[in-house]
């Protein structure tokens, strides 16, 4: 291929869903200098291997890399005992790039329990062991079926929804929603 035409399917693959592999790595990250990091490096890795790209889902390939990359750039620049997550601001740039809004503009005391159950559910999620996180991220905030997941993490599909299902109960569990 010439290097115009891989320039032309890295725009069509890669470039749409950039906004969901910043939202993954600033969960993995912890933060978004270090998320932007890891997107940069993660690009620099798609553009290497677009050649070698066989179609298929383009936002799951490219969420593979971001987790790939930001567990490989955190392992070189952070101390093992430390763990950072993203937080849920993610939400509220996913919604606005769809049109939607995930708050009620009712009123300041509703725009205050919002925010205070945001925080709750942003410390429920970072609380949560490395593997279910992970898989819940991918699941409710990037939208990514149980196959691209297995795909994405490398697992079985069981293990998948046997991930997302103990995280979603230790998050009720949290909350005080047990069922």
């Amino acid at each position: 291929m010439s290097e115009s035409a891989l320039a032309e399917r890295f725009n069509q693959v890669v470039l749409p869903h950039l906004g969901d592999a910043l939202a993954l790595a600033r969960w993995l990250t912890g933060n978004a200098t270090d998320a932007e990091d890891v997107v940069q490096d993660a690009c620099i890795k798609a553009h290497a291997g677009i050649s070698g790209y066989a179609g298929g889902n383009a936002r799951a390939w490219l969420l593979t890399i971001v987790r790939n990359t930001s567990y490989t750039w955190m392992a070189r620049n952070r101390p093992r005992a430390m763990m950072a997550v993203g937080d849920l601001g993610d939400l509220d740039d996913m919604a606005a790039a769809h049109g939607t809004s995930l708050r009620d503009e009712d009123g300041p005391e509703t725009s205050l329990i919002a925010r205070a159950d945001t925080a709750a559910l942003e410390a429920a999620i970072s609380a949560l062991p490395q593997p279910f996180r992970e898989t819940l991220v991918l699941r409710d905030i990037n939208g990514l079926s149980y196959r691209e997941i297995a795909a994405t993490l490398d697992v079985p599909m069981g293990t998948v929804m046997s991930r997302l299902a103990r995280a979603r109960n230790l998050l009720a569990s949290e909350l005080g929603r047990a069922p």
